[in-house]
């Protein structure tokens, strides 16, 4: 086989890819999850700090005010401790919560999201050496090592230029009361942890899109891998015969209730049933309104003897408009004239039953090519029967 049809340089097709993310295998971005967390979680601090400031020294309060009494009756300790615990679930809870809520949008707003539990089964093929020789030299793990020494860099960078311009406040940090000590800290966690994300951001803007880019090439498929999914996409033509063939049975099964509206049904006498109607003023030929074999075609004589309608007898014309017709086409050119020979004979035999006219002879042979016939003229000598 040629060796370029291996070569994965086509993009992956929508099967491929949500075989992928019905896999679990999406582009993930580390770095958008952290960014997240961290300006989710700075946003709620801000909001909930003052409140949270209050509670936690009113909690202090409470939990430092005690006596002799309340030592001496160990329920009280606990009381004050299952009170100190709830204002802290209180408080951090929602933080929690609304974090891991902002995380999840921030992957579902990015595609990055696929509900799949196959992640979690183990994969054996993966466990090994070699396997874990070449996941850490593969591109995905090149780009983890530069994207996490950038970060290293810029965080140590900013870090000790932090320290350097606020060197003299850390020194006199503790010579404050407690509340302004608080307040500066406050500010200095703030200032910090938006440089942070600063970085974070900086990073995440690169990372998503190269996320994408790696995900899409390690999905990239060979032309081999395009032609073997499209065959089992379509299917073989084997497969897509017998499909056709059975749509085509469910199809004459349920034209089978179009029989009492025939000008008269072509049978073999068993094995095949056409049913014929022609409207001169709607139709240019004759059409098949219901065709069946087997069981459907006995259904067809049945349907066709309940309601009146004349049943013929033609072997070869039968087989001939069952392999050359669809049920609602006309006839072919090349069947107008053996059809119009038993509607003639039907048309004949309705005036005699009418007393319009004499009663027509035995069926004539109708004149079917023998090309048209997929017996190739095994044939019996048509009779009439109504």
């Amino acid at each position: 086989m040629d060796s370029s049809t291996q070569d994965k340089n086509l993009p992956a097709t929508p099967r491929r890819l949500q075989k992928a993310r019905d896999d679990g295998q999406v582009p993930r971005s580390r770095d958008l999850t952290h960014l997240a967390v961290l300006g989710g979680g700075l946003m709620l601090l801000t909001v909930l700090v003052p409140w949270g400031y209050e509670r936690l020294r009113l909690a202090m309060r409470q939990s430092f005010a005690f006596d002799a009494e309340a030592v001496r009756h160990p329920d009280t300790l606990v009381e004050m401790l299952g009170r100190a615990t709830a204002e802290a679930l209180l408080f951090f809870l929602p933080l929690g919560v609304t974090v891991a809520l902002v995380a999840v949008a921030a992957m579902v707003a990015v595609g990055s999201f696929a509900y799949s539990v196959k992640p979690l089964m183990p994969e054996w093929s993966k466990i090994g050496l070699l396997s874990g020789f070449k996941r850490l030299f593969s591109r995905q793990q090149l780009f983890e090592v530069l994207k996490l020494t950038a970060i290293t860099v810029l965080l140590a960078a900013m870090a000790s230029l932090f320290v350097s311009w606020h060197l003299v406040e850390f020194g006199t940090l503790l010579l404050r009361p407690l509340e302004s000590s608080l307040s500066q800290l406050g500010e200095w966690f703030t200032v910090g942890v938006g440089s942070l994300l600063a970085v974070v951001f900086l990073i995440a803007a690169i990372d998503v899109p190269l996320q994408r880019y790696l995900h899409a090439h390690k999905l990239k498929m060979s032309l081999k891998e395009v032609k073997d999914e499209h065959k089992e996409t379509e299917g073989n033509p084997q497969l897509k015969g017998k499909l056709r063939q059975r749509q085509r049975e469910i199809a004459q099964g349920n034209s089978v209730s179009r029989v009492p509206a025939a000008d008269l049904v072509v049978m073999n006498p068993t094995h095949y049933a056409v049913a014929l109607k022609y409207d001169e003023t709607t139709m240019a030929a004759p059409h098949v309104i219901a065709k069946g074999a087997d069981l459907i075609a006995l259904r067809i004589r049945d349907m066709a003897k309940e309601h009146q309608v004349p049943v013929l007898q033609s072997p070869m014309l039968a087989r001939a408009l069952y392999a050359h017709t669809e049920i609602d086409q006309q006839v072919p050119a090349a069947l107008f004239t053996a059809v119009a020979q038993v509607l003639a004979y039907v048309y004949r035999l309705r005036a005699a039953l009418r007393g319009q006219g004499p009663m027509p002879g035995e069926l004539p042979q109708p004149d079917v090519p023998v090309e048209l016939d997929p017996h190739h003229g095994r044939t019996a000598p048509p009779t009439a029967a109504h």
